[in-house]
């Protein structure tokens, strides 16, 4: 008999949902992340379209059966753009934080204070930028916002953009959150490259890290969804 599961967790670039067929479609993510049996999920690259019959934002939560925190970064002329939580434990709070860098792209990071199981924890959302002194700077600002330990327990995920695992952001990451051991999930035809990260603090709460590789969700981004489990390890 199994128990003491732990709270299953990802995190996913869904790339403005179009898949690597070049068609847009939040159902074919939707289903992935139902598939993946998640209790909350971060989510990098939303587009989201606002329109008569309502937005994108609404109909994920609507598909999944899960409520959707937006950490929009950009507004646009039909919407927004940005990070978002889709989760199915209670919301207790929410932040926002700008982590922009001079004329680049807009980035931000969403904190979402949850309880589980009795416990209150915060999940952080982020998107790193592509450039490596401007991912430098936002590391610097990460770990900076998330170190005090009126943070702890925390789940940070995301896309992070660092091509370089052994480059100074990924370094600075270790340090604050020990060993890092994510999956290759980009391109997600062929993973070469770990982009995608989980971490937490403290570091040993968080175990089981894969990419989820199925038909659909090889299809559904141009990157692969990544797993974890948070808390205890199963028991037989």
């Amino acid at each position: 008999m199994k128990s003491n599961r732990g709270l299953r967790v990802a995190t996913w670039n869904i790339h403005m949902g179009i898949g690597l067929d070049g068609k847009r479609d939040l159902s074919r993510i939707s289903e992935v992340i139902k598939q993946m049996g998640v209790a909350l999920i971060g989510l990098q690259e939303v587009d989201n379209h606002v329109g008569q019959v309502g937005d994108d934002i609404g109909l994920l939560g609507q598909l999944t059966g899960m409520r959707v925190i937006a950490g929009p970064t950009m507004q646009r002329m039909n919407g927004d753009y940005g990070n978002a939580l889709l989760t199915s434990l209670p919301v207790l709070n929410v932040e926002r934080y700008d982590l922009s860098v001079g004329q680049r792209e807009p980035r931000g990071l969403l904190i979402v204070h949850q309880e589980w199981l009795g416990q209150k924890i915060q999940v952080a959302v982020t998107h790193l930028g592509l450039r490596p002194g401007e991912r430098r700077s936002q590391v610097r600002r990460l770990i900076e916002c998330l170190s005090a330990e009126k943070r702890k327990p925390l789940i940070l995920m995301g896309d992070f953009n660092e091509w370089l695992f052994w480059g100074r952001p990924m370094r600075w990451l270790r340090n604050h959150f020990g060993t890092i051991s994510s999956p290759r999930t980009f391109p997600a035809h062929w993973p070469l490259f770990r982009l995608d990260h989980i971490l937490a603090d403290p570091p040993d709460k968080l175990h089981s890290l894969q990419a989820f590789k199925s038909p659909l969700s090889r299809i559904a981004s141009d990157h692969l969804p990544m797993t974890g489990i948070y808390g205890n390890r199963e028991c037989q």
